[in-house]
């Protein structure tokens, strides 16, 4: 197995694919999103998926390209939002060099305008987004090594930060 170099958790809109291409170019591996991974495996876009099959069915797409970029993807990685939710995930990162993009909701609206392509904040967004973080936030602090503010930082800022905290050099 090679793990990661890095991996990435956060919510929606926290830069994790942003700041992970930018991780990836400044220590010469490759960068790789779950998310991603999943939209070209079914072909079609996440907020479909949950649509058409549920969340359930997306939580077990999810597992399953998480479980695999962990084992075969050696640069950096991304998780989508949810995916510490899975308490098997929970464990398969412990030990890795895993960095938490954190934000607060201020910060989320300005990014992500809270909109209905989000499947899970389509009816009031502002709250819906707290009620998620407020579940999510000790998940991500459980796994993470090193928590990242991202508020009021550039991407370019947050990928600085990420490698000072994990004690990483650039390539």
């Amino acid at each position: 197995m090679s793990a990661p170099l890095i991996v990435l958790v956060g919510p929606m809109g926290s830069g994790k694919s942003t700041v992970g291409e930018l991780l990836a170019g400044r220590l010469g591996v490759a960068f790789r999103d779950t998310d991603a991974d999943i939209v070209a495996a079914e072909g079609r876009e996440i907020s479909d998926i949950f649509v058409e099959d549920g969340e359930d069915h997306f939580r077990d797409l999810e597992r399953a390209a998480v479980r695999s970029a962990l084992a075969e993807h050696p640069g950096v990685l991304a998780l989508g939002g949810g995916a510490i939710l899975d308490e098997g995930t929970r464990e398969l990162l412990t030990g890795l060099p895993v960095a938490y993009l954190s934000m607060d909701v201020e910060e989320a609206v300005k990014r992500v305008g809270l909109n209905a392509a989000r499947p899970l904040l389509a009816v009031n967004p502002r709250r819906q987004w707290r009620e998620l973080m407020d579940a999510r936030r000790p998940l991500y602090n459980e796994v993470a090594r090193v928590v990242v503010a991202t508020d009021d930082r550039t991407p370019e800022e947050v990928a600085q930060a990420v490698l000072d905290a994990l004690e990483l050099k650039d390539a």
